[in-house]
């Protein structure tokens, strides 16, 4: 071995776990767009999202100035059950792709949940219990936020209803047991159960559903029963804050050894892992202390920011959330039934999506027969199997670690994996037996989306 030679993980120790969440809004001399309440088109306030969310969610959804925010001493303990989570350095990876380049991962698989979901499922439950409500109810797609939900509810007592995106409660069954397991109640959506998923099923009987209907029907269970609230695992801003634990660890593990990366990856379909994962970087870099290239990668299938509008839209296809501004394909958009999984949401984070405005973060599409490759090859080489999301941002790391094959240079890659594709073996099993198919929304596919945006004057 090397004298100097980077472990392949590099740990941080149980006492170095961020004690508190860095807010990235606090960074930006331009911040996102406030949420409008659909009925004034005024900004929203902490009165207009009471009836929706927790206090102290919505306290933390709105506060703009403070850089950083402390982590409460019950969730820093229940973190101590899975985090940190390593850093790896791609070794193997490097090797067969014979590149000059480091790469290196931070990974979020590590935890029954299988994915960075649990990072903010805990504090939103931990917030809901210290409230005095009793029982959840939320959205989920490809599973992960579902389980990683019904965990943190089993863990504090509080009764929980999930609502997923129907596809993929056909496409992953054993997702739904295990939130079975911890207690959740779980129904496909769109579903009979409410009176938003009985109109979408008669307007279209065969749908698989989308993020937006599931949204929707949470939306209208929570408003119905009393100490019920809903909670949200992706999008809004307090779950990104959440989220930036990941990337505090990353940077703290990263500066251990000096390395400083050049390129920061992260698939993107709410945003909550990208910027979790981008955090601390681009906080450095809105105060001009990196250049670092920041790089979203959605699914061709649910193109949000690269083909998506900056607007004003809801946050489902039911119309009940506030408006948002942020890149959209509309609320009415509904996604290929592929397994991009939890990439199939129709809009982006106001965070990430103002940072990509702006110019601040690069966005590529990739189709899922090269993502589905590309995972192939990372579970040969560095023996974790991806989930589908996750491959999106090794597809993008390889790409550019090949790049500096040709032109020589040892950049310094990193992305996030998300979560372990342990539950995702029907998909693995389509690419395996070759009857996966690429699908790309047409135009006009994209132009029924865009014609479900309010035409609104903050829209002009």
């Amino acid at each position: 071995m090397k004298k100097n030679r980077i472990p392949n993980k590099i740990y941080l120790a149980e006492n170095e776990i961020p004690k508190t969440w860095l807010n990235i809004k606090a960074f930006m001399k331009e911040k996102p767009d406030p949420m409008l309440a659909p009925s004034t088109y005024k900004p929203c306030t902490y009165k207009d999202l009471e009836p929706v969310f927790c206090k102290e969610l919505i306290k933390q959804e709105l506060n703009g100035t403070d850089k950083e925010i402390e982590i409460p001493e019950g969730i820093i303990e229940f973190y101590k059950m899975y985090r940190p989570s390593p850093l790896i350095r791609a070794y193997s990876l490097e090797k067969a792709l014979k590149t000059p380049a480091e790469i290196y991962y931070k990974y979020e698989g590590n935890n029954t949940s299988g994915s960075h979901k649990l990072n903010s499922a805990v504090a939103q439950v931990y917030y809901a219990k210290e409230e005095g409500l009793t029982s959840l109810t939320t959205e989920t797609g490809a599973g992960q936020w579902g389980t990683a939900l019904s965990m943190a509810c089993a863990f504090y007592g509080m009764e929980l209803d999930i609502f997923m995106v129907k596809i993929s409660s056909e496409q992953k069954p054993y997702r739904k047991a295990v939130m079975e397991t911890y207690g959740a109640r779980v129904t496909p959506s769109p579903s009979d159960k409410t009176e938003i998923g009985r109109k979408i099923l008669k307007d279209n009987p065969t749908t698989g559903g989308s993020l937006g209907c599931a949204i929707s029907e949470a939306l209208e269970v929570s408003f119905s029963k009393d100490k019920c609230k809903y909670v949200l695992g992706s999008v809004l801003d307090y779950v990104i804050l959440h989220q930036s634990i990941i990337g505090q660890e990353c940077k703290a593990a990263l500066d251990k050894y000096g390395i400083a990366p050049d390129i920061i990856i992260g698939c993107a379909g709410g945003g909550s892992n990208l910027g979790g994962l981008i955090a601390p970087f681009m906080a450095d870099k809105l105060e001009g202390k990196n250049n670092i290239r920041f790089i979203a990668v959605e699914p061709a299938s649910c193109p949000s920011l690269t083909h998506g509008r900056y607007a004003y839209d809801f946050g489902d296809t039911g119309k009940m959330t506030p408006l948002m501004r942020m890149y959209t394909l509309g609320s009415n958009f509904i996604p290929s039934p592929n397994h991009a999984g939890g990439l199939r949401y129709h809009g982006m984070s106001p965070i990430i999506s103002k940072l990509y405005h702006d110019g601040y973060i690069d966005a590529v599409s990739v189709e899922q027969l090269k993502v589905f490759k590309t995972a192939e090859m990372f579970a040969k080489t560095e023996g974790i199997l991806p989930a589908p999301e996750s491959a999106h941002a090794i597809c993008i790391a390889v790409d550019e670690a090949i790049k500096c094959i040709e032109t020589g240079e040892k950049k310094k890659i990193l992305f996030g994996l998300t979560g372990n594709g342990y539950f995702d073996l029907s998909a693995y099993i389509d690419y395996n037996n070759k009857t996966m198919t690429d699908y790309v929304p047409t135009e006009a596919d994209l132009q029924n989306g865009f014609n479900s945006i309010l035409d609104i004057p903050h829209n002009k």
